[in-house]
């Protein structure tokens, strides 16, 4: 099965992406929602966290507080690569069991991270999606009422953009229309499906 990695920065538009090609059938496999599950109230993984940052990172009902975390990786970058310590192993492997349950001729596998944690040579092929970086800071201002300068700092931890489209084998132009990304996207698919005809 044909393997494509989706990545981006952050507000360009790969949830949308996602559902659009799920909206053709194709079986998404999701970095992010793999990562929210794993750190669920009770999940080994968030006692590893707890132990690494200290019970301030929980909520009263010892759920995990999410922006108390945010403020502590995106200040230091030796926390943020001590939560990626623990959490990317385990959302390789999960990628990995999930993967073998699907039949389908490829798949989407969303991975916002994917060129900062090296997980290229699992994907056959690198689709961006891309916009610029004015228009990722409103989006993400209206999504997440975060303020400029914190989406900023994590835009600027990110890979830049230059780099990031340079690695594409696939690269979509995400500052439009809803109805010109879905355009763009059937094009792929119909790309992805005659690929994944070719590995068989």
């Amino acid at each position: 099965m044909l393997k494509i990695g989706l990545t981006g920065g952050i507000g360009c538009g790969k949830s949308t992406t996602a559902k659009i090609f799920a909206s053709l059938n194709i079986p998404i496999l999701d970095a992010d929602q793999i990562a929210h599950q794993l750190v669920e109230t009770g999940n080994p993984a968030l006692e590893k966290i707890e132990q690494k940052f200290g019970s301030k990172i929980l909520n009263p009902d010892r759920s995990l507080n999410r922006t108390a975390l945010r403020e502590q990786i995106f200040s230091d970058p030796i926390k943020k690569q001590k939560l990626e310590a623990i959490l990317h192993p385990l959302i390789f492997q999960t990628l990995q069991s999930e993967l073998e349950q699907l039949n389908s001729p490829y798949c989407i596998i969303s991975i916002p991270l994917l060129f900062e944690t090296n997980m290229t040579q699992f994907v056959d092929r690198i689709l961006v999606i891309d916009c610029p970086v004015e228009t990722q800071i409103e989006r993400v201002m209206h999504r997440d009422k975060l303020t400029v300068h914190r989406i900023q700092s994590i835009i600027d931890s990110q890979i830049s953009r230059t780099l990031r489209n340079e690695k594409a084998d696939d690269l979509i132009n995400n500052s439009d229309t809803d109805y010109r990304l879905a355009e763009q996207i059937k094009k792929l698919h119909n790309l992805y499906l005659s690929l994944s005809a070719c590995q068989d």
